[in-house]
C-alpha cells in the first residue's frame, strides 16, 4: 500500500457519550497529520462548544448521505449496539474502512452478516476492543508460551464496577436485552465489562469462534432493568482450557478490572486499563511491568498506509461473540431479592450495591468458579449453552 498524500477523511457516527472519546482521539490524530474529521453523524447536531477545536465538519443524521458527500475513507461507528451491523454495511458499500465499537453486534448472526459483508466489500474493519491494543497482551502470551508459569491451567477475569441508576437511563437501549423486538443484549458481560471477556479469551489464545467448545452462564440483576448487572460466564475452549469472567455493576468498592492467567507454577495478572502486568512464579520474586498501548484507529491508519496487521479484525472477536450469543439465548436474568442489595448515593443518582459481590468476583477469577459454585445465596443453577 502507498502512503496517502493527504490525511484520511473520517466520518464519526455517534459523537456524544462514549463517542466523545473517539472525537478527542480523531483530533489527536489530526494534529499528527493522519486523519481529518470530515463529518459527524448525530441525530442532533453538535453545537459550537462541542465542536471547539474541530473546525466545521459536515453534520447530518443521514449516515449514507454523509459518507457520499464527504468521500470518507474511514468511518468510526459508536452508536447503539443494535445499529452496528447496518451502519457497518453502509460504510462498506461506500468503500469506507471501519473502526466499529464493541460489542460488534448483538447476536452471532448479525456479527456474521457484518463480518461477511465487510469482507465481501474489501474494506478493513477494526473492532474497538482497545485493551487488545495493549502491548501487554503479546507479552503475556510470550511468557505463557515460554513456560514462565508452567502448564496453562486457565484464565479468570474480574470486573467489579459501580453504576448508578442514571447509567441505565442514559439511552432507550441501555440495560435492555431487546428493544422493539430487536436484540440489544446490553449486559455487564457484553458491553461495559466486555473487555474483560475479550481480553481473557485473547490471553488464552482462544479468539476465534471455532475456539469455543462449551459455555456456562449465570445472569442476575439488582437493578430494575432487563439485562444482567451481576453475572459470570465460563468457557471451555476447543483445546480444553477454562476461561471464566465474573462481572458486576453493583460493587461495594469499585476497582479496576483485571485478568489472571493461572499456571501450574505461578500466575500472571493483567490490569488491562492500566496496561500493568504482575508475574508471580515459584522460586522468583514478583515482577511488575507496564506496557505500551497502540491506539486502534492509529493502527487502522497504519494498516491502510503500509500494511501493518490489524490488531482486532472481526475474526479475532468470534469467540467473544459466542459469549454474546450464549448470553442472548440464556433465560432472562434472575432478579435478586430485595434483601440482597442496598441503595447508596451514586455520582448523579442512587446506585444499588450487592454486599459481598466484590469478594465473589475476585474468588471467581482466582478459582475459575461460577457464583453458584462459590456459595452465593442468590446465585443460579448454572445455565449451559453447548455447541
Amino acid at each position: 500500500m502507498s502512503t496517502p498524500t493527504t490525511p484520511f477523511p473520517v466520518v464519526l457516527a455517534g459523537a456524544r457519550g462514549h463517542g466523545r472519546s473517539h472525537l478527542l482521539n480523531i483530533r489527536r490524530l489530526e494534529r499528527m497529520g493522519l486523519v481529518r474529521l470530515a463529518g459527524i453523524c448525530e441525530l442532533r447536531p453538535l453545537d459550537a462548544e462541542e465542536l471547539d477545536g474541530f473546525g466545521t465538519p459536515e453534520q447530518s443524521a443521514d449516515f449514507d448521505a454523509l459518507l457520499a458527500s464527504t468521500g470518507a475513507r474511514i468511518a468510526v461507528v459508536c452508536t447503539p449496539i443494535q445499529t452496528h451491523t447496518d451502519l457497518a454495511l453502509i460504510a462498506a458499500r461506500h468503500g469506507a474502512h471501519l473502526l466499529l465499537e464493541k460489542p460488534p453486534a448483538p447476536s452471532f448472526a448479525e456479527f456474521r452478516r457484518m463480518a461477511d459483508g465487510v469482507a465481501a466489500a474489501g474494506v478493513a474493519c477494526q473492532i474497538g476492543f482497545q485493551s487488545l491494543g495493549s502491548h501487554a497482551v503479546p507479552a503475556v502470551r510470550r511468557l505463557v508460551e515460554e513456560g514462565a508459569i508452567g502448564e496453562l491451567l486457565g484464565v479468570g477475569g474480574a470486573g467489579a464496577w459501580g453504576r448508578d441508576e442514571a447509567y441505565f437511563r442514559r439511552a432507550p437501549w441501555a440495560g435492555r436485552r431487546r428493544l422493539h423486538g430487536v436484540d440489544v443484549v446490553d449486559g455487564a458481560l457484553t458491553n461495559p465489562l466486555a473487555h474483560a471477556v475479550a481480553t481473557a479469551l485473547a490471553l488464552d489464545g482462544s479468539t476465534r469462534a471455532e475456539d469455543v467448545e462449551h459455555i456456562e452462564t449465570e445472569l442476575l440483576r439488582a437493578n430494575a432493568i432487563e439485562s444482567d448487572d451481576t453475572s459470570c460466564v465460563r468457557v471451555l475452549t476447543a483445546r480444553g482450557t477454562r476461561v471464566s469472567v465474573a462481572a458486576t455493576l453493583c460493587a461495594e468498592r469499585p476497582s479496576d478490572p483485571y485478568v489472571v492467567v493461572h499456571g501450574s507454577r505461578g500466575r500472571i495478572t493483567f490490569w488491562y486499563k492500566q496496561d500493568r502486568v504482575l508475574l508471580q512464579r515459584a522460586g522468583h520474586g514478583p515482577e511488575e511491568s507496564v506496557h505500551g498501548l497502540t491506539n486502534l484507529l492509529e493502527n487502522l491508519v497504519a494498516h491502510l498506509t503500509d500494511g501493518t496487521e490489524l490488531l482486532v479484525p472481526p475474526e479475532a472477536t468470534g469467540a467473544f461473540m459466542r459469549v454474546v450469543e450464549a448470553v442472548r439465548l440464556a433465560p432472562d436474568p434472575l432478579e435478586l431479592p430485595a434483601h440482597a442489595w442496598r441503595t447508596e448515593p451514586g455520582e448523579s443518582a442512587p446506585r444499588r450495591v450487592v454486599p459481598g459481590v466484590d469478594g465473589l468476583v475476585a474468588a471467581s477469577a482466582d478459582t475459575l468458579s461460577l457464583y453458584s459454585e462459590l456459595g452465593a445465596p442468590w446465585a443460579l443453577t448454572p445455565k449451559v449453552d453447548s455447541r
